[in-house]
């Protein structure tokens, strides 16, 4: 305040003061109401609604899914020891991979003319967060001899923690992340594909790396020369 004030003076200080600290206080209004206020309709009867909604553009390429069936188990004592419950259930997950083009640049691509062979030095793959969808589950199974509100509650909230893990934990293994390189490989060539065969390399060999194949490796096993935007200037005087 004291410097706003010796900045500003003491009328614009105040003022200025006055509109940072409103700012806050609607932000965590916002915050609060989209996070914890039910809306209800005007019988009081809660209403099902999206309660915040972002849209935006993706720079993202889809190169593959890992999906299937997830067992998800999780154990609840209460009652200092003597209500023991646990829960058993199944449910489809899935996970995306993407990598994010728009971090590939011109120095990220290089060309060798003798060989035909562009090299993408992509970024690499990532898997998204596990959709684990709990709507669709093929299997809720509790036992206890008396399972308590609470105790369901909190059964239900660790199987789902522990399914999202799980999924997460199968997704970034290294044989789920070495197969989704492969489909990213894939992908990205198809995507270089169209642009590549309009500028006359149609017959051009598309190598794309990711970064753990590039660690400590020697560029010469790729035989690389020429970076490919200096190819792309060139080409007109070269034709």
């Amino acid at each position: 305040m004291a410097a706003l004030l010796k900045r500003y003076g003491a009328p614009l200080g105040a003022a200025l003061l006055v509109l940072i600290v409103g700012a806050v206080m609607l932000a965590g209004w916002q915050r609060y109401n989209r996070d914890y206020v039910v809306t209800v309709e005007e019988d009081g009867s809660a209403v099902t609604q999206l309660v915040a909604q972002r849209f935006a553009g993706a720079s993202s390429l889809k190169v593959s899914e890992l999906s299937g069936t997830i067992q998800s188990t999780a154990r609840d004592v209460r009652g200092f020891g003597w209500l023991k419950s646990d829960q058993i259930v199944k449910m489809p997950f899935s996970v995306d991979y993407f990598i994010d083009v728009s971090h590939i640049g011109p120095d990220d691509l290089e060309w060798n003319e003798r060989t035909r062979t562009l090299i993408v030095n992509a970024p690499d793959v990532k898997p998204a967060r596990p959709n684990v969808d709990e709507a669709a589950r093929t299997l809720v199974r509790t036992n206890g001899m008396f399972v308590t509100r609470k105790a369901a509650e909190e059964l239900s909230r660790r199987t789902s923690a522990h399914a999202q893990g799980r999924a997460e934990k199968e997704a970034r293994s290294p044989e789920r992340m070495a197969q989704a390189r492969d489909y990213g490989r894939a992908a990205l060539g198809k995507l270089l594909g169209a642009p590549m065969d309009a500028m006359g390399y149609g017959d051009a060999r598309v190598i794309v790396t990711f970064p753990p194949e590039r660690r400590g490796a020697n560029k010469e096993q790729w035989d690389v020369t020429t970076p490919i935007n200096e190819v792309l200037a060139n080409r007109p005087q070269a034709r």
